[in-house]
Parts: C-alpha cells; sequence; structure tokens
C-alpha cells in the first residue's frame, strides 16, 4: 500500500530506478560469466601416478594399495576407486558432502609425499587434480604441419604455445596429446653387443659416467672472480657417439661403434589423428572461477600472436568449441524472449483490446529479465544452461503480475471510475493477494535450498533466476504499471461501458453451466479426484525418467577397441578404415572434422589420463564434430555399429559422452549402465561379471554391452632361474637392467638429461632397442646379459613362454572390481535401471565376499528423483503452512491445495504425449506451474473467502469470485502458456534440453485452469458451505471474535 502510495507520488524517482535497473542490468549482462555449468563443487580428487613398465599387477601391488592404506588418514574421505595399467595408477577419491576440499587436497599431498618412502625406487612424484566441471576441457588447439612429425610438434607445442597461453586470465591446460616428449635416442644394436661382448646395461653406465650434472665453482685469480664451467654435459647430441665404453684402454670402444644417436623422442606409446592425419592437440580448460566464453574468446584472439611465433609449416585451430553451445543457447533465450513477450502481449490484446496495455505488459519483462542478471551477478551466480532455463521459465510468468493488475484496472474503469482512482483502487485490492501469489510461487522454490549435491547444484541457480526476476516483476506491478497506466491509458467511454463484450456473453454462460454443477458437486468432485489419481499413477508408471532430458547433439565421442594387444600401427590402420567408413555412413560432407588419441599417454605427462584415458595400444578414442547434419544422433549411432559390425567384426565399440553436462553427471563413468562386482577373488568378480553381461545381452535397448576391462592381454612370461644364472656369474639384477633397456628404456632406472643449446630446456637421454630389431621370440632370447662375455644371454638363464594376464586391474578401496557396462538406444535411464536391478537379482544367491553395486548415472538418478519429489512435497507443505497463516483456516488452504493433482496430471500427459521424460528440467515445470497454479487459486479463493465473510452464502459467494476473477485467470494462464510456446517447441541450440520445462508449464497450467474455475468454486461451496464466520481471533478486543468483550459506554 505504502509502495504504491509512494510511486504515485513520486513517479519520476520511480522511473529514475528502473533506468538505473535497466543501465547496470545492460552491464551485468555484458560483464557476468557465461559457463556451461553452475559450480558444482564436486569432492573428488584424482592422483595419477605413472612409472614407466611396471605391468597392472605390479602397479597394482607396488602403488595402489600403499597408496590406499595411506590416504585412509583423510578426513571425509567416501570411497576409493583405482585403475591400473601399464605403468600408471590413476586414483579417484570421493568425499563426503561439506568436507573442506581445500584441507582435503593438503592432507592428500601430506600423505602422497609419506607414500614416496614406500614406492619403488625412483618413482616420480603423482599428480593431483581436484575434478569439477572446470576440469573437464572446453575445447581443442589443433596443431597441423605438412612437414613436421607429431613429435615435433609435440615439443613446439609444449614449450612455444604452451607458455602463451598462462598468459590468458583463467586458462588451464595439460600437456599436448599426440606426440612423444623429445628425448636422445641412444639405439643399440644387439648383434653389435654380442660381438663386442657387451651387455646393454654397459652401455647405459658409460653414458651415466661421461654425461653428467654437476655444479661448477668459483677460482680467484687476481681481481677476478672466474666461473668454472665444465663440458660434464655434452653439447651437440652427435658427441654421445664419442662416449668411450671402457676407462684405461687407448685402443676403445665407442658408443657410435655398438648404437645410433639421435635427436628423437620417447618409445611412442600413443598418438593423435586430426582428420585422419597424426596431429597434436592441447586440451583447454578454465580454473574454478573463470568464465568459459571470456577464457574461450581470448584464446581464440591470442591464436594469431600464437601463429606468429611458430614455424610457418604448422597451423593451429580451434576445434571441438563447447563454448558454442551456452552462448547459442542465450541466442535462443532471446530469441525466445521476444517471441514470448509478442505472443503474451498478444493475448492482453485479444482479452482486453488495449493496445497499451499490451505494450506496458511487455515492457516489464526485460526489465525484469535484466534486473535478474544483476542480481545473478551480484550474488556471484553464472550464465548456464541452468540460469538459462529459469529466465527463459521466467519470461512465461512475468506477465503474471503486470497482467493482473491491468485487468483490474480496466474492471475499475469498467465501473465508471476517473482513471487515476480506478487506478488507486484497483492496485489497492489486490496489492495483498499478489503479495501472497509471489509468496507461494518463491516458496515452491525453497527446496533449493536443502538439496545437496549434484541436483542442488544444478537446481540453485534456476531457482535464484527464477526468484529474482519475479520479485522485480511484482514491485514493477506495483510501482511502474501504475505510473505508466496514468500516463499511456485512456479512461473507458459511456459506449465502452454500456457494450456487452464477447467475453462478457462467454462468462454468463461459464457462470450457468457452474450453477448448474452446483447440486451435483459431490459427486463431480469425488469422481473428479478418484479419476485424477488414477490417471497420475497410470502416467507415472509409463513415463520414463532420466537425470537431464536428452540431447539430439551435434558431436559424438567412440571408444574403439581392437583386439587386445594389437600394435599402435595397426590400430591406427583400423582406425583410419573407421574413419573412411563413418564418411560412408554419415556423408563426407557431413563431417566438420574427427579427432582420435590412440594407445596411451606418455609415461611424462601423467595428468594426461586425467582427461583422456586409454588402457593400452589397441585401444582409441575418438570425437566427431558434425555439421549440417539434421538428423537423430542417437539413430545415426544405430546405424554407425551396425555398419561397423558388418564390416569390422573384430572391433569392439562403446559410445560415451561428449556433452560436458553428460559428464559431469556420469561422474566419471564412460556408460549410463555400469555394474561393478567388487571382491578379494579376482576370478569370481569376472565370472558373475559374464554371467551378468549374457543377460543384459538379452535386452533389445542396450547397445554396448561389454565387459571394457582387459582381462586377457598377451604376454611373455619370462622365468628367471636364478641357480642357473648364479652359476653363469650373474643375477636377477643385472638382468632386470639389460631387459629395461631392451625391451623399455634407462629412462628410469638411470636418469641423465641433455640440455638443448637455443631454448635451454633438458631433455632425457635414454638407452634403447629399436622396436623394429627386437621383433621375435629368438631375438629377445638373445639378449646379451654379461660383461665382457658373448654369453649368457637371456636363454640361458630363463623360459619364455606365451601367456595371457590381466591389461588392466580395478580396485575399490583394496578390493578387485570388474564391471559390466551398456548404452541405451532410445529408452529413459529409470525404466532400464529397473530391468538392469531385475537382471541382477535374477543371478541368484551372491556368495559371500562378493559385492555387487551400480555406478555411473543411475545414483545420479536415484538422488536427483528422491530430491525433486521430497522437495515437492516440501514446497507443498510450505506453500500450505503459507496460506494457513493467512487465511487463518486450514480447510481454505487445504481448497486452494486442491489444484495441485490436476496440474502433475497435466504436466505428465503432455510430457507423454511429446515424447519427453521426467527430469530436472520437466519437474522445474511441474513445480513452477504448481506455483502458478495456487497463485490463480489464491486469486480466487481469497476474494470467494472476502464475499463469504460479507455474506455468509458460501455458493454465491463461489459462483461471484469466478465471475471476477475468471478472465485475470484465463489471461494469466493463456499469457504464459503463449510464453513457453518457443520454450517447448526446442527450436535453436539446446532448445531439446529445456523443452521439457516449457511443455510441462503448458501442460500442468493447461489442465490447472479448468480445476480452478470449474472445480475451485464447487470445492469451496461444498467445504465452506457451512463454516461459519467468526473469527479465530482470541482478541477480545476483536469485534469478529467469539472472545469479543464489549467495552462499558
Amino acid at each position: 500500500m505504502n509502495l504504491l502510495r509512494i510511486a504515485l507520488r513520486k513517479p519520476i524517482s520511480i522511473m529514475v530506478m528502473v533506468m538505473g535497473l535497466l543501465f547496470f542490468g545492460i552491464k551485468a549482462s555484458r560483464n557476468i560469466k557465461i559457463d556451461i555449468l553452475p559450480e558444482m563443487n564436486l569432492p573428488v580428487v584424482y592422483i595419477a601416478h605413472s612409472f614407466n613398465g611396471y605391468t597392472p599387477q605390479q602397479m597394482e601391488g607396488y602403488f595402489t594399495k600403499m597408496y590406499v592404506n595411506m590416504m585412509l588418514f583423510t578426513s571425509g574421505i567416501k570411497s576409493i576407486e583405482t585403475k591400473n595399467t601399464q605403468g600408471l595408477t590413476l586414483m579417484k577419491l570421493n568425499f563426503y558432502e561439506g568436507i573442506d576440499m581445500g584441507q582435503a587436497i593438503a592432507e592428500i599431498s601430506a600423505l602422497s609425499n609419506r607414500s614416496q618412502v614406500f614406492l619403488p625406487p625412483g618413482a616420480p612424484p603423482p599428480f593431483i587434480i581436484r575434478f569439477d566441471a572446470s576440469s573437464q576441457p572446453v575445447g581443442q588447439l589443433v596443431f597441423r604441419s605438412e612437414t613436421k612429425t607429431n613429435n615435433q610438434l609435440q615439443d613446439i607445442a609444449n614449450f612455444t604455445a604452451r607458455p602463451f597461453l598462462i598468459a590468458i586470465p583463467g586458462l588451464t591446460t595439460a600437456p599436448p596429446f599426440g606426440g612423444s616428449p623429445r628425448t636422445v635416442e641412444i639405439n643399440i644394436d644387439p648383434n653389435k653387443l654380442r660381438s663386442h661382448q657387451l651387455s646393454p646395461d654397459q652401455i647405459v653406465e658409460a653414458i651415466s659416467r661421461n654425461n653428467i650434472t654437476a655444479p661448477s665453482g668459483n677460482v680467484y685469480i687476481n681481481d677476478i672472480n672466474y666461473l668454472t664451467p665444465t663440458n660434464n654435459t655434452i653439447k651437440v647430441v652427435e658427441d654421445f657417439g664419442n662416449i668411450p665404453i671402457f676407462k684405461g684402454k687407448a685402443d676403445n670402444l665407442y658408443i657410435r661403434d655398438i648404437a645410433t644417436v639421435k635427436d628423437g623422442a620417447d618409445i611412442t606409446t600413443g598418438f593423435a589423428l586430426i582428420n585422419g592425419k597424426r596431429s597434436v592437440y592441447i586440451n583447454i580448460a578454465k580454473s574454478g572461477n573463470a568464465s568459459t566464453w571470456d577464457v574461450v574468446s581470448k584464446l581464440k584472439k591470442a591464436i594469431p600472436n600464437i601463429q606468429n611465433n611458430l614455424p610457418d609449416d604448422i597451423k593451429i585451430s580451434y576445434e571441438f568449441d563447447q563454448s558454442v553451445y551456452v552462448i547459442n543457447a542465450v541466442k535462443s533465450l532471446i530469441l525466445e524472449g521476444v517471441l514470448g513477450a509478442l505472443l503474451t502481449g498478444l493475448m492482453v490484446l485479444l482479452f482486453l483490446g488495449d493496445k497499451r496495455s499490451a505494450i506496458i505488459v511487455i515492457l516489464t519483462i526485460p526489465i525484469s529479465i535484466l534486473s535478474g542478471l544483476l542480481f545473478l551477478k551480484l550474488f556471484g551466480q553464472s550464465i548456464n544452461i541452468m540460469s538459462l532455463s529459469g529466465l527463459a521459465l521466467a519470461i512465461g510468468i512475468l506477465v503474471d503480475e503486470s497482467t493482473v493488475t491491468i485487468e483490474n484496472i480496466h474492471q475499475h474503469l469498467a465501473m465508471g471510475k476517473a482513471k487515476s482512482q480506478a487506478i488507486w483502487d484497483a492496485c489497492k485490492e489486490i496489492a495483498f493477494p499478489k503479495l501472497l501469489i509471489l509468496l507461494c510461487i518463491l516458496a515452491v522454490f525453497a527446496p533449493a535450498f536443502m538439496m545437496t549435491g549434484i541436483p542442488g547444484a544444478l537446481f540453485m541457480p534456476l531457482a535464484l533466476a527464477i526468484g529474482f526476476s519475479m520479485i522485480v516483476s511484482f514491485l514493477l506491478s506495483q510501482t511502474f504499471v501504475p505510473i505508466l497506466c496514468n500516463w499511456m491509458m485512456e479512461p473507458h467511454s459511456v459506449e465502452e461501458l454500456q457494450k456487452e463484450s464477447r467475453f462478457d456473453r462467454f462468462r454468463n454462460r461459464f457462470i450457468d453451466f457452474l450453477t448448474s454443477l452446483l447440486p451435483k458437486k459431490k459427486p463431480v468432485i469425488l469422481l473428479s479426484f478418484l479419476a485424477v489419481g488414477t490417471l497420475i499413477y497410470l502416467m507415472f508408471s509409463i513415463t520414463g525418467t532420466d537425470v537431464l532430458p536428452a540431447v539430439n547433439s551435434s558431436q559424438f565421442q567412440l571408444r574403439i577397441k581392437a583386439p587386445e594387444g594389437t600394435r599402435i600401427e595397426k590400430t591406427e590402420q583400423k582406425i583410419k578404415q573407421v574413419l573412411r567408413e563413418l564418411e560412408t555412413v554419415i556423408g563426407k560432407d557431413h563431417i566438420a572434422i574427427s579427432s582420435v588419441f590412440i594407445g596411451q599417454h606418455p609415461s611424462s605427462f601423467a595428468v594426461s589420463p586425467i582427461y583422456l584415458y586409454n588402457a593400452g595400444p589397441h585401444e582409441a578414442l575418438m570425437q566427431v564434430a558434425l555439421k549440417d547434419y539434421t538428423g537423430n544422433t542417437s539413430l545415426l549411432k544405430d546405424e554407425i555399429r551396425a555398419h561397423l559390425k558388418k564390416k569390422m567384426p573384430e572391433l569392439q565399440l562403446s559410445f560415451e559422452p561428449i556433452e560436458l553436462t553428460e559428464k559431469i553427471l556420469s561422474q566419471g563413468t564412460n556408460t549410463p549402465i555400469e555394474v561393478r562386482f567388487s571382491g578379494m577373488m579376482k576370478k569370481r568378480n569376472i565370472m558373475y561379471a559374464n554371467r551378468l553381461l549374457a543377460k543384459l545381452k538379452e535386452i533389445d535397448y542396450l547397445r554396448d554391452q561389454q565387459i571394457p576391462q582387459s582381462l586377457n592381454y598377451p604376454a611373455l612370461a619370462i622365468n628367471i632361474d636364478r641357480v642357473r644364472a648364479a652359476q653363469l656369474g650373474i643375477d636377477a639384477q643385472d638382468i632386470a637392467k639389460s631387459m629395461i633397456a631392451t625391451t623399455a628404456s634407462s629412462r628410469y632406472t638411470s636418469k641423465n638429461m641433455w640440455v638443448e643449446g637455443m631454448m635451454g630446456i633438458a631433455y632425457d637421454v635414454q638407452v634403447q632397442t629399436p622396436q623394429n630389431i627386437l621383433n621375435s621370440k629368438d631375438e629377445l632370447a638373445n639378449i646379451p646379459l654379461s660383461k665382457n662375455s658373448a654369453r649368457p644371454v637371456l636363454g640361458d638363464v630363463a623360459t619364455i613362454m606365451p601367456s595371457t594376464t590381466l591389461g588392466e586391474s580395478y580396485n575399490l578401496g583394496t578390493m578387485a572390481y570388474t564391471t559390466v557396462t551398456a548404452n541405451l538406444h532410445q529408452m529413459d535411464l529409470g525404466r532400464a535401471q529397473k530391468d538392469v536391478n531385475a537382471a541382477i537379482a535374477s543371478l541368484g544367491e551372491i556368495p559371500k565376499g562378493l559385492n555387487i553395486s551400480v555406478a555411473g548415472m543411475a545414483p545420479v538418478l536415484d538422488e536427483t528423483m528422491d530430491s525433486l519429489l521430497s522437495g515437492l512435497l516440501v514446497a507443498i507443505l510450505v506453500v500450505f503452512l503459507m496460506l494457513t497463516a493467512n487465511f487463518q483456516s486450514f480447510k481454505v488452504s487445504s481448497i486452494i491445495l486442491t489444484t495441485v493433482p490436476f496440474v502433475a496430471l497435466g504436466s505428465l500427459v503432455l510430457l507423454k504425449i511429446t515424447g519427453s521424460t521426467l527430469n530436472l528440467q520437466s519437474y522445474m515445470g511441474i513445480i513452477m506451474s504448481v506455483g502458478v497454479s495456487i497463485a490463480n487459486a489464491v486469486l480466487l479463493i481469497s476474494n470467494a473467502e472476502t464475499l463469504r465473510l460479507q455474506s455468509g452464502d458460501a455458493y454465491a459467494s463461489a459462483m461471484k469470485a469466478a465471475a471476477l476473477r475468471m478472465r485475470p485467470i484465463i489471461m494469466t494462464s493463456m499469457a504464459m502458456i503463449a510464453g513457453m510456446l518457443p520454450m517447448a517447441i526446442g527450436h535453436g541450440e539446446g532448445g531439446d534440453q529445456v523443452s521439457p520445462l516449457g511443455r510441462a508449464v503448458i501442460g500442468g497450467l493447461f489442465a490447472s485452469t479448468f480445476s480452478v474455475l470449474i472445480l475451485l468454486p464447487l470445492v469451496f461451496a461444498w467445504v465452506q458451505g457451512k463454516t461459519g464466520t467468526t473469527s479465530p481471533s482470541l482478541d477480545p478486543e476483536d469485534e469478529n471474535s467469539l472472545h469479543f468483550v464489549k467495552p462499558n459506554a
């Protein structure tokens, strides 16, 4: 009331405030952070530890078990998951909600330092990183060249280009993917070793003695302080060939006599293909508090400068840009906002026939949205897919406040009042009901503050976006709208006052219909609720459930596995064939770019497997971006599966999440379905996993069913006869040193460095046997072992037998586990989860010591659905208590809430008809519809109850209130439905992500409007028909109270 009086008395002040909101709102929209997802604050930390050459079992025994036992001392730790493959241990530490992650990481760092004491000698420190949405790459900086090798590109990208990226605020990067680190290669010839009676270890020792890092001192001669640098470290790569092997011999052997020296790279374990050609790329990520859009924009601006500092034959480009998604979503929001505002204005024009009123309503929308952006920025939020959903939803409901105000002003003008008096009376009359409506809508979003985990992180920005916009819209309807109405609207003419409109005739017929239902109100009400309850149960049981809506993405990610142990060169050939087959299926013109990483990352880059994990040289991860492709990507994936199964049946395929939202929600798993069998007995884990796999293959909508773990990796088991070795004057250590230099390199057993002269960068020097030479069991058996003797060789002291071993070892805590994974094809996750649980149950009694758990998106779905359902119930309870406190009546509050089942039914029906599922977005739509439905019910019932208290006749009051509030209820519902139509259609980038929200709102409001106008007056007439008009007040001075004490005269 006071707010209205101030606005009408000081209109210029209000307009200045509105202009201030517009100015700072526009400024905030230009400066607010733009991200794909809100800050998730996931309590997850990764530890990556590489040590080249160790088998998965050795990594598990020497690293994993030691780390697990040590990390159990960390505060708040929930679980530890580990993957071990050759030369790598990758640990995922999950923590409980609310843990101080800064303290947790500090404890992990301290405990990992302590663990170093118990690890094998020479083990480097681990890499520790916190996992969040910001840890996921948002694009790739790709390096291409027609003349340079991928190893040369790797070095240039790492030491020339990558330092430029540090200057971009908020940008973080991992080392480049696709090449091996530059290395001085000492490639020994086994035949020459044998002819000179040398062992590989002697070559390593010679390098270590003659290329050393040692400090230089000072010499003081006369007045000069001289530095005394020596050439302990070899300056030129070719000079490594001049290193003598023996000491004290005039006629010596040199490295060049038994090896070739090369400025090359570490042994190739993996490389990248861009459009089928070997290339290198850098994954681009942003730090936790930076804006994705700002980081990517500044990177794109920096690319020309980076390009100028690279050789002319290297070209760079930014690909797989994830930030485009959110920017296109912003553009879609603007388009939807404009269309929604125009459609809303059209509705107002249709019902009121006043262009100026329509303009006033439309003007409130951008002011409210920009003000919402301003407050989002002030509260540290960002523009992301969830806050955009909230703003898009707000566009549809913002008109509610202004429309109700405008309509009520027209009602008072129709009474023949002067314009200024009509505006004052109309705004004063509905001020408190509108405040109550605002509080009811805000109350339905109160559960956002109680949600935790991923649902809470996703729901909060959506709730804040709606809440801020709604509050501003309410304030505008009490200040800005009355002022514009005074300035712009015209009073009704005498002819308009006397003329009966078509809506008046419709209203009269509707009231006659409603009056005819009064005698039959009880059976009508009871049958309605019985039918609605039955239909809700039916629709809920047949409507699918997901965490977020399925997205028809313009890109996909595919994991491809050749037979275990396939050499990386052979895997590359198969991948190139896959790319050719994809061009056949998709069409070459529809593939914008393809990026493939084959094999494993070099052990020097321990952080890289956190971003992209492959288990061996037989495995590849492919990303494909489409262009001008209008088909359904889910059907395309199925077509690719069928085509590749026919053309290349030896390959194992599995599509994986590529959209950032899916990656975060899957929490590190690669498929929506993942079942883990854990226990101390690995063979039993595998046996039960195979049983479940057979059952999952019987479910027709599941795809890519497999055990992803490498269980039968080919190996050559070398069994040393220690007694025989001792008799020949050697031991296991001598054999191991020679083996390492031959089958791997001396990089880890004997650290040696060379400093490149131009840039001053230190590179490793390693002794190795070229892989093309060691190409048979006989060559392996002929490895020389003894110093200064042609015998023994490996075959003299060991047997070499073909066998198989685990290529990967998974651990959950200290227990091993095996997983079964599957993808979905055009099926919701909720239904799939039920069928998978049924398949698990059909395994029968599970033996003691074997544990079965479900990972991936299924637990997130359960958590999300539980949070949303409990949130909806809490919202209804909060609204009920608020209404009870306002009306001082449990009956009136219960009457208002009778519209809620109809809202739920309408939303579920439209979701099912349009093929949408129950998910986070559609639940938000249902909750929003509940709020608007309650708002409309409050508008009608508050008026009916006021009339009943005056007249004592509930029937007449219900009919009169329905007649008075019919137009504003229909107007606001139709205006909101019109505003939601662009969103529900789902046109534009990210449209299918938010379309279920719009559909749920439209379905809920459509059903709600009928229930409010038809059923609610009947319920009110029935429930309040015999209710007295006495106030529940206990105040003896209240005239309406039973306890009123009349004062003495």
